[in-house]
């Protein structure tokens, strides 16, 4: 198993064999070619906005491998822009794992360094159902792992630190009262200044989410939800227990941040945000 960060070299150290002690690596990518492993990744071409009423076109051309200036590692990069493309006033990126690598269960974590997002921005890491397609959303499930550029952070001007797990499930969309679960955290440190690891925990029995439990392996959760239930509609063990795959998105306004008008999303009003992926790595019970 290869671990490819050696910052806080202690700290990965020790969270190396942890993780050894109890999972095994059974996928990653940690992008350094030069190009996008079309094996793994599907890129999203698309202005459906995502039904939350979202501002951006995702394109292809907003997403390549690039070095993060900074540090000089090689990235998956979603690179989010004021430009008018088929009719809408910003471009962006998406990229899934559909069709392509599924997971059910394990520890699920990306290295992200997320851009600026002011007012309008809407990074995430996140994950959906396998059966999105044949049962449509929100019965396929969801799992937001890390989500940023909500209003309430925009409100109390804690953009850079305000944060959110989720999970939503349910028949059907039932006028905006399907089943969820979000919990959001004011951090005690920006992210958005540097890398940080986002990870997901998921059982048949629970889902749980961790900051930087690579730099502080004692660290508590930021979300927690059990898994419980007989399979029945609406209970969390019918939606839970099943494959799913893994998304990069940034997009631009939308329900989230509740942002509508280009104008005001200053997070684009001196050029373009960028999106850093240092890798995404699945790990499962030995």
């Amino acid at each position: 198993m290869m671990i490819k960060k050696f910052i806080l070299t202690g700290c990965l150290f020790i969270s190396f064999f942890a993780a050894a002690q109890d999972y095994k690596l059974v996928w990653e990518d940690d992008f350094e070619k030069c190009t996008i492993n079309k094996k793994n990744w599907t890129i999203e071409v698309d202005g459906y906005g995502g039904g939350n009423r979202e501002l951006q076109y995702y394109r292809k051309q907003n997403i390549r491998i690039e070095k993060e200036p900074v540090t000089g590692e090689k990235c998956l990069v979603i690179t989010a822009k004021t430009q008018n493309f088929k009719g809408k006033p910003a471009t962006s990126g998406r990229i899934t794992t559909q069709y392509k690598k599924t997971f059910k269960y394990g520890k699920i974590e990306a290295r992200i360094k997320l851009p600026k997002t002011a007012d309008g921005l809407w990074p995430a890491f996140w994950m959906l159902g396998v059966d999105k397609n044949e049962v449509d959303w929100p019965k396929c499930g969801e799992i937001d792992i890390l989500e940023m550029g909500n209003k309430k952070g925009i409100d109390n001007g804690t953009q850079d630190r305000y944060f959110n797990g989720a999970c939503h499930w349910g028949e059907s969309w039932n006028g905006g009262s399907y089943p969820n679960k979000g919990i959001p955290t004011t951090n005690d440190y920006s992210l958005q200044e540097d890398f940080h690891t986002y990870t997901l925990i998921w059982t048949q029995d629970s889902i749980i989410m961790y900051l930087d439990i690579d730099k502080f392996p004692n660290a508590k959760p930021y979300f927690q939800m059990p898994i419980v239930g007989e399979n029945l509609p609406n209970q969390t063990s019918l939606y839970f227990r099943k494959p799913f795959y893994i998304i990069f998105n940034l997009a631009v306004g939308g329900t989230f941040p509740q942002i509508y008008d280009i104008n005001q999303i200053s997070a684009l009003a001196n050029g373009n945000a960028k999106m850093y992926i240092d890798y995404v790595r699945v790990y499962q019970k030995r």
